[in-house]
């Protein structure tokens, strides 16, 4: 196990946008977003993820800082840093800041940085949160050497986009690659994108080092079946 893993499990951090784009279609206020949280830290999931977008199309700029009075566990902020989701990201401080190339049309995250090309901004971006004590976090593709540069940007972690695991899982070798590279250059080790209970195990099984999922879509889906409670306490057992 990684020095940079100091937890006995993978920590699980539930993606609520879901749940406020469930709110959003009928306009009130149901399903209540922070009672949401609430009972899914309740129900053991370590952390709570939002993605607010500029259109705020789930979730609301004022449910962030809404969030930032009630989450307990691990508040983790995933974003495009452009300048005002900076300014909101300084201002709210939370555990983690998950910087993520989308673009405003984008439909959800497609790609991981090119943290080659965007190097510079890259460095200055974390630094910034860096300097706030905010722990730092590169969405990107399973390539090594984008991995290798976003040691350079001095990030505390990085999140290896799982899409293409989850359509195929014989892809898990390209992941497994970039996650020794992302261990011996001592980057700390988060996954998500279309995780779910039928393809995480796997995917724990291979990347032993992985600190932590984030989960959000999927696990809303199965919820629908199996209930936020027995959802959440499944994926537990799983990350053990």
């Amino acid at each position: 196990m990684s020095k940079l893993n100091n937890y006995l499990m993978t920590r699980l951090s539930v993606n609520i946008n879901k749940i406020a784009t469930l709110r959003n279609a009928r306009g009130s206020n149901l399903p209540d977003l922070i009672k949401v949280a609430r009972d899914i830290e309740s129900f053991g999931a370590n952390g709570i993820t939002i993605h607010p977008r500029p259109d705020q199309r789930h979730i609301r700029y004022s449910d962030v800082h809404e969030l930032s009075k009630t989450v307990n566990s691990e508040f983790n902020i995933e974003g495009n840093p452009i300048p005002r989701f900076i300014e909101l990201v300084l201002e709210i401080k939370p555990t983690q800041v998950t910087l993520v190339p989308d673009s405003i049309n984008d439909l959800t995250s497609n790609s991981g940085w090119n943290t080659k090309k965007h190097l510079n901004f890259l460095t200055k971006t974390v630094d910034k949160f860096k300097s706030q004590g905010i722990r730092t976090s590169i969405f990107l593709d399973p390539i090594p050497e984008m991995v290798e540069y976003a040691k350079k940007t001095g990030t505390d972690r990085i999140e290896l986009y799982t899409e293409k695991y989850a359509k195929d899982l014989n892809e898990i070798q390209t992941y497994i690659q970039a996650a020794n590279l992302a261990t011996e250059l001592n980057i700390g080790l988060n996954a998500g994108h279309d995780l779910n209970l039928d393809n995480v195990e796997y995917f724990k099984k291979n990347i032993p080092d992985l600190i932590e999922v984030s989960i959000g879509h999927a696990l809303i889906c199965e919820s629908l079946y199996n209930g936020l409670k027995n959802t959440i306490s499944s994926y537990l057992k799983i990350l053990k």
